[in-house]
């Protein structure tokens, strides 16, 4: 049953998040009292020289010229280098600290995640992405999108196993784009783009609400909080799970038996074969999750399934527009690296994903492409597009920013403070970012096309064709 489920997921999870949960006291401890042990370190520093040392005239010295330091003992060195070099690291610290989204305090906590999980995931990450990129080149025997579409499973679970980390230090906990209105920030975009999407299908207090391909989170737990409605996601990747619930245990968003309020979870599952009983949810969406799916019409007709007669389903889809011309080169690069470097086995036009929509038994209530909308001030694809500054995350995408960026991993790989193959991840993963940029740029592709689907209230209509079912992955 749905309750059944939801209680042996939880108990997995709670025991994954508490120990995901040690794992970053550290770092977050770390992070809190780097300042106060600079100023410390600084101030100890000065008075060693003073009280033991040569004095702080070597300090002077040494910046007139390096050869001061070549007489002196270690311990003078490294005061000097401390003096010197502490205020600079303060200042970086200050500044960071007074940016909305730490920026060094993610890139910190990414290098203690990555770094550790080849050995708590199990995995090796250059193995996985030399068999992701093998599943996207079209001349391997491997290769060719009949067999992305067979071994989706694989292609998707293999993409985030890798990515999802990368993800959440450039981009958040909400793993999708949105342009910007007048007076929006970065992350006012992501919600409001998220509660227009909940408005759509009426999400109401208490509702049973499901997220199809959740990420690791971040709309389900704005939607939940939102409506107090009780949201439950579903992603192919466990890794997801773990990180989403540990998201949710921090926002007390855990189903609690007995307990009221807006909750939030995440399971494990197939979206093709929903592990849900039928007419189980009173709404259901997605956002740009549904475009992973080798067949639109498979991944539809399981959520006509759970969803209850007359509640809605809405998504914003990933699609090729009209203005994609398929003998032209260009689009067709575009295309090529938006799937290589965020896992489609293919992509559909706008117009296919529609007639999927209606051919498993939906009505169609609304379709369009909201990248079309007015009154936008930064469109959806701005964060995407390389920026000299080095304090943005846009940096990255910038040709000095790939090449900083891809030497230091490469650097890192040797000291061995990441997994061997994070470089290559890191290659991908900008390569799609400049596929869809470089798409809306064009507009030959939108992350963003509108769709809202109702299930017909009629007790004699057809039942749709069924694409099998699934249980919650026990682990």
């Amino acid at each position: 049953s749905f309750a059944d489920s939801v209680r042996c997921a939880e108990c997995r999870v709670r025991k994954r998040v508490d120990r995901l949960h040690r794992n970053q006291i550290l770092s977050y401890w770390s992070a809190m009292s780097s300042r106060p042990a600079m100023l410390f370190g600084w101030a100890g520093a000065c008075g060693y020289l003073h009280y033991n040392g040569p004095g702080l005239q070597v300090v002077q010295e040494t910046l007139r010229s390096a050869s001061a330091l070549t007489t002196a003992d270690s311990a003078t060195r490294v005061c000097v280098a401390s003096i010197l070099g502490l205020p600079v690291l303060y200042t970086i610290s200050y500044i960071n600290g007074e940016m909305y989204d730490n920026p060094l305090g993610r890139t910190f906590q990414l290098f203690f995640t990555f770094s550790s999980q080849e050995g708590t995931r199990d995995i090796r990450v250059d193995d996985m992405i030399e068999e992701y990129n093998e599943l996207h080149d079209d001349r391997a025997a491997n290769g060719g999108v009949a067999n992305r579409n067979s071994s989706y499973t694989t292609l998707v679970n293999s993409y985030y196993e890798l990515a999802t980390s990368f993800y959440e230090w450039g981009w958040g906990q909400s793993f999708h784009f949105a342009y910007r209105l007048k007076g929006e920030d970065f992350y006012t975009s992501i919600r409001r783009h998220e509660y227009y999407l909940a408005s759509q299908i009426g999400v109401k207090k208490d509702d049973r609400v499901l997220d199809v391909g959740c990420g690791i989170g971040g709309p389900m737990r704005n939607i939940a909080k939102f409506s107090q409605a009780h949201v439950t996601g579903i992603t192919l990747n466990e890794y997801q799970v773990i990180r989403g619930n540990q998201l949710n245990n921090e926002e007390n968003l855990l189903p609690v038996e007995g307990a009221s309020g807006a909750t939030a979870l995440s399971v494990q599952a197939n979206f093709m074969k929903i592990p849900f009983e039928d007419n189980t949810f009173d709404c259901v969406y997605a956002i740009e999750a549904t475009c992973h799916a080798p067949q639109r019409q498979g991944v539809y007709s399981e959520i006509l399934r759970v969803l209850k007669p007359g509640g809605r389903f809405a998504c914003y889809e990933w699609c090729l527009t009209d203005k994609f011309d398929k003998n032209n080169p260009e689009h067709l690069i575009i295309k090529k690296k938006i799937e290589e470097g965020d896992a489609l086995p293919d992509m559909a036009t706008c117009d296919e994903v529609v007639e999927a929509l209606r051919d498993v038994g939906f009505e169609v209530v609304a379709s369009r492409d909201m990248a079309q909308d007015k009154d936008q001030v930064m469109p959806w694809y701005l964060p995407l597009v390389g920026s000299y500054n080095p304090l943005s995350f846009r940096f990255n995408l910038s040709p000095p920013g790939m090449f900083i960026t891809r030497n230091f991993l490469r650097f890192c790989e040797l000291l061995y403070l990441v997994p061997t193959g994070t470089c290559k991840v890191q290659e991908m993963l900008q390569q799609g970012g400049i596929g869809c940029a470089r798409g809306g740029e064009t507009g030959t592709f939108t992350p963003m096309m509108l769709m809202v689907g109702q299930k017909p209230d009629r007790k004699t209509t057809t039942p749709p064709p069924r694409f099998g079912r699934g249980r919650v992955r026990q682990s």
